[in-house]
């Protein structure tokens, strides 16, 4: 009998802890929120990258969970359902994530999917959400390929795509009054890269036509080393140096490329190049002309929300937070509030992924990095506005920016249906820039 009641508690501890496991209603009956969340976390391009977006997304998911946000954020979960992440590592390449991601789906059965840094992985993973019907928010890739090649019902990017990063950086170059008589470029050879220099090599044209290429670079992927690159681009004695490295690759490009001088040689532009300072501190070179794909870290706007936010960050982390974190989380906050309309327009009741995705399409909302508007694409695609600015050494010797110059989304986005690069050799028709 005394084996017969531990075994009655034994079975009723397991089930218990199966409850607790796969989901148990709230106060409002609705269950938890399963949210897979890839980005990279193995690699090269997870210290600089994959992980702070995570530390972010920790963070923030965190908050939300003990309704710890500020408003309009503050509401506990997505509409009161506690979130559950599920994390999965973004190395591998595009052929293993559409694998992770349909194990996700199909075995995890999350609820929606947040992810993805590769413009390749972000290439590969829409038509397979649509085909599965899975609620997908690509948080950071930037080829503007995703929607400009395609239509999606379930796939949203909360991020502008690279063409922004490379239109605005032009638009400093010219408006600063740099030299921009030649331009050369090193980007990897894939579509984040060859995007990148297309939309920078293209907008320079039109707005400096007798603009010469020097030389144009695509090393592969985290190819770690760029000797033979560097003296390249050394002996073309290009005016500017345009590239879009990131993660490790860019890490490794400086740390090889200002000791040989081409720092001081030419004008060096960093399309998303903020992400690597925290780690890089001092190592970082002065004088180079940078983005963070939107208004982030060190040239964020000074809103109460973002004050918020970078403090969280700090204290957590005792870092500031560059461009990763704040693209997580003002994914974090789309889908959140993309939810919670949903559910306001279901009566309160929790929304399906179809009515989540109305709700998303065409949606706005005020993130740490400024407005984002869901403009592009029909609806999916994300304008925001962006700032580029110069480093140099503060009165203590640390390197920060300054020189910051703003563009309003309308500046440096094209309207939707037009592709970037289209509008861009229009010669950026109905762009405000005011």
């Amino acid at each position: 009998m005394k084996t017969f009641r531990h075994c009655l508690i034994f079975v009723s501890s397991i089930l218990i802890s199966l409850f607790s496991v796969f989901g148990s209603a709230n106060a409002d009956g609705h269950k938890e929120f399963k949210l897979g969340v890839v980005t990279f976390l193995s690699g090269p391009a997870a210290e600089p990258f994959g992980v702070p977006a995570w530390n972010g997304g920790k963070l923030f998911i965190d908050l939300l969970n003990a309704g710890n946000a500020p408003a309009p954020y503050d509401k506990v979960g997505f509409g009161g359902m506690k979130i559950t992440a599920i994390p999965i590592d973004e190395s591998g390449g595009a052929t293993k994530q559409v694998q992770e991601f349909r194990n996700l789906v199909q075995r995890d059965k999350v609820d929606a999917v947040l992810g993805y840094v590769s413009s390749g992985d972000c290439m590969a993973i829409p038509s397979v959400a649509d085909e599965l019907k899975a609620l997908t928010v690509l948080y950071d890739c930037g080829t503007p390929r995703v929607f400009e090649d395609a239509s999606y019902k379930y796939v949203f990017r909360t991020a502008a795509h690279a063409a922004m990063d490379n239109i605005a950086i032009a638009r400093y170059l010219m408006g600063k009054g740099y030299d921009v008589s030649s331009i050369a470029g090193i980007n990897q050879n894939y579509a984040w890269g060859k995007d990148s220099w297309k939309d920078f090599n293209v907008s320079i044209k039109k707005l400096s036509p007798n603009s010469e290429i020097k030389n144009e670079l695509f090393p592969k992927i985290f190819a770690g080393q760029y000797g033979t690159e560097i003296s390249a681009l050394m002996n073309s004695k290009a005016k500017v140096v345009h590239s879009s490295l990131w993660g490790g690759d860019l890490q490794s490009f400086i740390l090889q490329a200002k000791p040989r001088g081409l720092f001081k040689r030419t004008q060096v532009v960093f399309s998303a190049g903020d992400h690597v300072m925290p780690g890089l501190g001092n190592k970082y070179p002065e004088g180079v002309i940078l983005g963070a794909r939107g208004q982030y870290g060190m040239m964020a706007p000074d809103t109460a929300l973002n004050r918020w936010f970078y403090k969280a960050y700090m204290d957590k982390y005792g870092v500031f937070p560059a461009q990763p974190p704040y693209r997580m989380v003002q994914g974090l906050m789309g889908l959140k509030m993309a939810i919670e309309k949903a559910m306001d327009n279901n009566g309160g009741k929790r929304p399906n992924k179809d009515q989540i995705a109305t709700a998303f399409t065409g949606l706005e909302w005020e993130a740490p990095g400024g407005l984002v508007q869901m403009k592009l694409g029909n609806g999916h695609q994300a304008i925001q506005p962006h700032a580029i600015g110069k480093t140099v050494k503060d009165k203590d010797g640390n390197i920060t920016i300054t020189d910051i110059v703003r563009y309003s989304a309308n500046c440096v986005n094209p309207p939707n249906g037009i592709k970037a690069v289209d509008w861009i050799e229009a010669g950026f028709p109905g762009s405000d820039c005011k």
